[in-house]
């Protein structure tokens, strides 16, 4: 069985007091949760903070970015190696995001996924497809294009360790959801990828999150879904309470 894995992507919200008291107050719950996994991804700025909140507990720390290089002439960049070294267990790569505003690729992805796993960083690699390519039907292309891509060269072990999020654009901070049947059926879809690149085994032990308008009203029916294996909470990972209430669904 694959455990839920429940992240909140804290984007460019909260300074450092702010993201300590966040910290805290999901520290004082942790104990009435399940048995789930739960991260958290701060601001850059704030991690080592965090991290200090968070020191010992079951509640891990996630970068929500990194670059490939180890080191070098690459202003405002933050390599893999850094981000492990001030505590950080895990790394956001490819949020639609990083890809809308900042020209990330499928090529850069690759590369970002093969840097985090040689500092010893797990990656959650991110997939989706914007409304347009929804309504021309190519939701299925374009995931498996950005899959393959995204985890070219990996070997199976590698891919056993990462976990996908499965974010459709168009749901991102719209307050729109994918139901829960079409999100089943793209995450049964890349599970189904997986299984065509990596086998069975690493197919089955990947998990899938979903991300895009999760709330505690959709997450029960979203995470009872057979191939949804966690979230990538957005807005809502920004106050304990609702992020709490996320979590109690999942637990």
């Amino acid at each position: 069985m694959r455990k839920q894995f429940i992240a909140g992507n804290w984007k460019m919200n909260l300074d450092t007091k702010q993201a300590a008291e966040l910290a805290r107050a999901l520290l004082d719950a942790a104990g009435e949760l399940g048995d789930i996994e739960i991260a958290v991804a701060p601001v850059a700025t704030s991690i080592s903070a965090v991290i200090e909140v968070l020191r010992g507990s079951k509640i891990a720390v996630a970068a929500q970015n990194c670059y490939w290089e180890s080191a070098g002439a690459f202003t405002g960049e933050l390599s893999p190696e850094m981000i492990r070294e001030i505590g950080c267990q895990h790394v956001i790569i490819g949020h639609s995001e990083r890809r809308q505003f900042f020209g990330e690729t499928d090529e850069t992805v690759n590369k970002k996924v093969h840097a985090a796993f040689r500092a010893g960083l797990l990656p959650i690699v991110c997939v989706g497809e914007s409304l347009a390519e929804r309504e021309q039907g190519k939701t299925m292309e374009v995931v498996s294009t950005q899959l393959k891509q995204s985890l070219r060269d990996l070997r199976d072990e590698q891919v056993t360790q990462l976990t996908v999020a499965y974010e459709p654009v168009w749901a991102i901070g719209t307050g729109k959801t994918a139901s829960p049947d079409q999100a089943q059926e793209v995450h049964a879809f890349l599970r189904g990828q997986l299984m065509e690149t990596f086998g069975p085994g690493a197919a089955e032990a990947v998990r899938i999150q979903y991300g895009g308008s999760v709330k505690a009203a959709n997450a029960a029916e979203l995470l009872s879904k057979a191939d949804i294996d966690g979230a990538l909470v957005g807005g809502a990972s920004l106050k304990a309470e609702d992020f709490l209430g996320i979590l109690r669904e999942a637990g």
